[in-house]
């Protein structure tokens, strides 16, 4: 009975109450199912104010264009970067279900924060018709940025451990749970554009028509829900338990193979070169080499075999030297499996790097392309579209692309190929990249569009609406969305399957850092742009009183040149990347 009840066990898993996790009844797609609608609920209360921000601190706190751009652009990006921050403590010292507790917490509180100060009219500036307006100031900006950033803090780490936590409660030893983790990741995307829908369109709808608290309220609502229905599938999770901080591993590893290149030199190592030969063999600790009466070694007995050891490979051998027996101090011992999972690591940063110019490509959706759409026509017959709500695009369209990918496109690729992934990880990846080029290619064709209907019709510093539908900014819009379903579904499982089990959650995380280092990216190529063409006694291209007076055709097409070279670079790793994760192989 005991063995029965050791082999039903999730080894290295815990239920909520900290019990060992047991198969059938911990885990599946039920488990996940809790996440995905955690997801749809999350994501809309963040996203309510992010897609509408840059209008809500222009307007209603009197700030200027760019400013408000700014600091849109880096409250994302921030909130993006600390998902590592969220990621790490998922696998060192908490579980990713109570890193998500705790953080969608702190996102409640961030809300409630903007909530008061949206409905209180003595923490606002004052209402202001004229050219120039008081900008907020003071303790009501303290007010607002303390808010702003704890949402952000929170956002970063639900988004650092939720996706880890759903992927965790599949098998991933059997081929039905890997497929089952694909399509979890797949629709975790779609659940993303599910909560964008509602967002863009009936929160932005409150917000511009009722007013901003109506919007605040509402993403406080939303997360406080989230929380509930997160706990009301707490004894379906099976929650991975915490190995020691990951980032402590790396850098014993790196620190460990320093001062043994220092040390020895460009001389070999024995028990390096011993590691990685195929005739080395592994002897259990705590037992001793019998030599018999010739001297020679007598290998173990049938009963005193032991599983097969991890061995050091040929990629990135200057870290194997991090293995030695001997090292400089005992707190750098390092095992063989440490030095390898490090090197996996460090093999996945170049994709994670060529990510980051498409996320930069993204941050112009919530900035330069609302400001676009408002200086256009956003009628559809009598029905008036806020320009804040021009994301419902490509969201719609991940929301039918999705499913078909799942449902239609995978199988055939899996009957094509012959293979368990029918497209692999860094396919998937690279499709998204080249849409990003395309969109961007697009977004300048349609801003040299918009800007002769203003030259023609003599409205380059008006205020006035133009007669050109803001139809034409969804071209960039589709192009973008479909980058997005792509690429972040396919880094999300890339990262997950191929990093080690101890490192999966920070690891994860990195698909969010990407975007964050995509907004960040975004921030400085507008500042270099703007001092260089200033600095030659031209007017900057992206700044002054009226977007019509803009050169964004020309900041668009650099951003294709820059997103066509990244491709470039792209290839470049991923045709030498070799899969480590069963399932990946193309």
């Amino acid at each position: 009975m005991e063995v029965e009840e050791e082999v039903s066990r999730w080894e290295g898993y815990s239920d909520w109450r900290n019990r060992a996790a047991v198969k059938g009844r911990h885990g599946g797609m039920l488990a996940a199912s809790f996440v995905l609608v955690v997801e749809i609920l999350e994501n809309l209360a963040y996203l309510a104010n992010a897609s509408n921000l840059v209008l809500y601190l222009r307007e209603y706190m009197h700030m200027s264009p760019s400013k408000s751009a700014n600091d849109v652009t880096n409250f994302m990006g921030t909130a993006f970067l600390l998902a590592l921050l969220g990621g790490f403590l998922s696998d060192a010292f908490f579980s990713t279900f109570q890193i998500f507790l705790i953080s969608a917490s702190i996102e409640f509180l961030g809300l409630i924060v903007l909530t008061i100060q949206a409905r209180t009219p003595s923490l606002v500036p004052p209402s202001c018709d004229g050219p120039t307006c008081a900008e907020v100031s003071g303790s009501k900006e303290a007010m607002l940025f303390v808010g702003l950033y704890l949402v952000a803090l929170g956002v970063g780490g639900i988004k650092g451990s939720l996706p880890s936590h759903g992927a965790e409660q599949f098998d991933e030893s059997t081929p039905k749970g890997r497929k089952q983790r694909s399509t979890f990741f797949n629709y975790y995307v779609f659940c993303l554009a599910c909560g964008a829908l509602v967002a863009v369109t009936f929160v932005v709808w409150l917000e511009d028509n009722k007013g901003w608290e109506w919007g605040f309220g509402v993403s406080t609502i939303a997360i406080f829900v989230s929380i509930l229905i997160f706990l009301s599938g707490s004894r379906f999770y099976r929650n991975k338990i915490p190995c020691g901080s990951p980032l402590t591993t790396i850098s014993k590893v790196l620190l460990a193979a320093s001062f043994k290149c220092f040390t020895s030199g460009s001389s070999s190592n024995a028990v390096v070169n011993m590691a990685v030969s195929p005739s080395n063999h592994s002897v259990p600790k705590g037992k001793k080499e019998e030599v018999n009466s010739q001297g020679e070694v007598e290998k173990p007995r049938q009963e005193e075999a032991v599983p097969p050891q991890p061995q050091l490979t040929n990629s990135l051998r200057c870290l194997n030297g991090a293995a030695d027996e001997k090292p400089v101090h005992r707190l750098l011992e390092c095992t063989v499996q440490q030095v390898e999972d490090v090197k996996v690591v460090l093999k996945m940063l170049p994709i994670f790097a060529c990510t980051i110019m498409l996320n930069c490509c993204l941050a112009q959706l919530s900035t330069f392309s609302v400001q676009q759409a408002a200086s256009m026509n956003t009628k559809i017959g009598s029905l008036k579209i806020p320009p804040a709500s021009l994301p419902v695009f490509p969201v719609v369209f991940i929301m039918i692309l999705a499913p078909i990918y799942d449902h239609l496109i995978i199988p055939f690729a899996r009957k094509a190929t012959k293979t368990e992934t029918g497209v692999t990880h860094l396919q998937r990846i690279g499709v998204g990249l080249v849409l990003s080029i395309l969109a961007m290619a697009v977004a300048a064709l349609v801003e040299i569009k918009r800007k002769g209907v203003a030259k023609d019709e003599g409205l380059l510093d008006s205020k006035e609406t133009l007669p050109v539908t803001f139809l034409w900014i969804a071209l960039q819009y589709l192009f973008l969305g479909s980058a997005d379903l792509f690429t972040l579904a396919g880094l999300l499982e890339y990262f997950f399957t191929e990093a080690p089990s101890s490192m999966r959650s920070l690891a994860t995380s990195l698909s969010w850092a990407s975007l964050a280092m995509g907004y960040y990216l975004s921030s400085v190529i507008v500042s270099i742009v703007n001092s260089i063409t200033e600095s030659s006694g031209n007017t900057p291209w992206l700044s002054g009183k009226s977007i019509n007076r803009y050169k964004l055709d020309y900041f668009y097409w650099l951003m294709c040149v820059l997103s066509a070279a990244n491709f470039l670079h792209y290839l470049f790793w991923a045709m030498r990347y070799k899969y480590r994760s069963t399932g990946s192989r193309s």
